[in-house]
């Protein structure tokens, strides 16, 4: 008997499985109930009681060595058709969506590029600014009503430390540090406190310009504006300048354009007069150079502010403010094509 166990030893050594199948067959033909071992066990009761010992452990030998042959051939047939899948289970979820940038990014980059080809370079800020460069380094009345809760969001107070209500904070930082001639846009993301609808929101996106130097006039401004709003809107855009009030510019004025919906013929869009107001601008304030360390009797600038969703709606026609930021899948795809 110690013979066929050795024998036996030697055909498990030797055995081998490439498949699932064969590996069950080679189960069953030597650890089921039926298979040869347990055949074993049921002659070992005839064995001579003097080799009883020796048969017993030859058994349990060939038992543990059937067992571990089962297993590594297990494991091979496994770690095979784990080479052979096509597909990598660390790989993403197909098929892979791309996504598109933004709206007020597509119109902001477009914004920046007509810009810096006239000469202008991006100026960035921080969003939590202090009150001198929101409002007293831009000539703004203690009692102004920009400066209460009820429009303006604080995050402490004396000294007053506000989330900043327009990029001429960045303005007033680079002015303060750097000498004339100075020409800048300033684009960021601005805060005020107001009543969240279809034309309002508490939070949107300015793009503001600078530029200072000798001899600078209004006429260069109505230059700059009208160049931008041909690039922006159309060869055919036309614009006026309406008098208008800021207290960090003087003269100061409102900026329209013809309607791009009606060709300045009049609908409902520009309420039947043609024009839409697009942007504010004027001279900086002698006062505001003052304050920011200028000399207002040898330089001169003028400054312009827009608000990005409000280029985009009229860009894009997109009626309700809101859409930008509530990141509906629906109302971005309809971008794609502009990316």
């Amino acid at each position: 008997m110690i013979e066929k166990i050795n024998g036996l030893l030697q055909e498990i050594a030797a055995s081998t499985a490439t498949n699932a199948e064969e590996l069950e067959a080679l189960r069953l033909k030597y650890l089921s109930k039926k298979g040869i071992i347990n055949g074993l066990m049921a002659e070992f009761r005839e064995v001579p009681a003097e080799q009883k010992r020796e048969v017993g452990v030859k058994i349990n030998e060939l038992k543990n060595a059937a067992q571990e042959r089962f297993n590594a051939l297990k494991e091979q047939i496994e770690n095979k058709e784990e080479a052979q899948c096509e597909i990598d289970l660390t790989r993403p979820a197909y098929p892979t969506t791309l996504g598109t940038r933004h709206p007020l990014s597509i119109v902001k980059n477009e914004i920046v590029d007509i810009f810096a080809r006239l000469g202008f370079s991006i100026a960035n800020g921080v969003e939590v600014e202090d009150d001198w460069h929101v409002f007293s380094s831009m000539n703004f009345a203690e009692d102004h009503p920009a400066r209460d809760m009820q429009d303006t969001f604080f995050i402490e107070a004396h000294p007053d430390i506000i989330l900043r209500t327009h990029t001429s904070s960045v303005q007033s930082r680079v002015m303060e540090t750097s000498q004339p001639p100075i020409r800048i846009i300033a684009p960021g993301r601005v805060y005020r406190n107001e009543a969240i609808s279809y034309r309002a929101h508490c939070f949107f996106h300015q793009l503001e310009g600078l530029y200072i130097d000798k001899n600078v006039s209004f006429t260069d401004l109505k230059q700059v504006l009208l160049l931008f709003a041909q690039e922006m809107f159309g060869k055919d855009t036309k614009i006026r300048l309406r008098p208008s009030y800021f207290p960090f510019t003087e003269p100061s004025a409102k900026m329209d354009i013809s309607c791009n919906i009606c060709g300045g013929k009049g609908c409902p869009f520009c309420k039947n007069t043609g024009w839409v107001e697009i942007l504010g601008c004027g001279m900086v304030d002698p006062n505001v150079l003052e304050l920011c360390g200028i000399d207002s009797k040898v330089y001169s600038g003028y400054a312009f502010g827009m608000g990005i969703e409000r280029i985009t709606n009229l860009k894009y026609q997109v009626k309700d403010l809101r859409l930008f930021s509530e990141n509906d899948v629906r109302f971005l795809k309809l971008f794609e094509s502009a990316n």
